[in-house]
């Protein structure tokens, strides 16, 4: 939970940047109204209240990075998504807007404002990869629904990466899509993580099962996004995975 704004903004004041992560998980359990709320809350509620206190800090912060995710842009199919493509429809793409909305209001008080719309993260320990280890490692792991939805992925150092470039290089400001240049479908992604773990990877998780199981959680898992990272690459950014297999090799080492 936020401070009380006159404490936070004392506690911004001085501060060279603020990176904001807040954010209820979606998929802890299933969606009720309740969750919906407490979802709008803790992204573009939270948000507001966090760029109120930056405007009150004194000295203020010159940076704000705030994380967004991909669901930006809804569920659009094999269409290819830079940057600039139009905001998508339904409850998650209209919760990540309102998200940015919130963070951009602080651009008119001098601070620096960029949205990094964070696709799947791939780490060691945790997140998406370590939930679909131990049916992959069975042999019974394989694409979500019909495996054609497109799976935005990027590795955690990766992540690192750009959330310190964005602090420290004023030609980062707006949306950025934080995913891998190799674009890949569901079914391809489970096709390579079989690879990597010597395993068949041909068993898909039905999107009826899915729904069963998370309710309307499970639009997070079957919506596709072609994310692109266009500004990224423009601005020269190197990633350090850039292709899934040796990702998920770097990743399984020891895992």
């Amino acid at each position: 939970a936020l401070a009380a704004p006159a404490a936070l903004a004392n506690a911004l004041a001085g501060c060279d940047a603020v990176v904001n992560l807040a954010g209820e998980p979606l998929l802890a359990r299933r969606w009720t109204a309740a969750r919906r709320q407490a979802f709008a809350a803790s992204r573009g509620g939270g948000t507001e209240r966090l760029v109120a206190a930056l405007a009150a800090a004194q000295p203020r912060p010159g940076v704000l990075v705030c994380a967004s995710a991909v669901g930006y842009y809804g569920d659009r199919g094999d269409e290819p998504l830079a940057e600039d493509a139009t905001p998508g429809r339904g409850f998650l793409a209209q919760l990540c807007q309102a998200w940015e909305s919130a963070a951009q209001a602080a651009e008119p008080f001098g601070v620096r404002v960029a949205r990094l719309r964070l696709g799947v993260v791939l780490a060691p320990n945790g997140g998406a990869l370590a939930q679909m280890l131990p049916a992959f490692r069975l042999g019974l792991g394989g694409p979500i629904g019909n495996g054609r939805q497109y799976l935005p992925w990027i590795h955690l150092a990766d992540v690192r990466g750009v959330f310190l470039a964005t602090l420290d290089d004023a030609r980062y400001r707006g949306p950025f899509n934080l995913a891998a240049p190799q674009a890949v479908t569901s079914r391809e992604f489970a096709r390579a993580l079989g690879r990597a773990l010597h395993r068949p990877a041909l068993l898909p998780v039905p999107a009826g099962v899915l729904r069963l199981a998370f309710g309307d959680a499970a639009q997070v898992m079957l919506a596709g996004q072609r994310a692109i990272p266009a500004r990224l690459q423009a601005l020269g950014y190197r990633f350090a995975f850039p292709e899934l297999a040796p990702a998920l090799g770097s990743l399984l080492q020891g895992v």
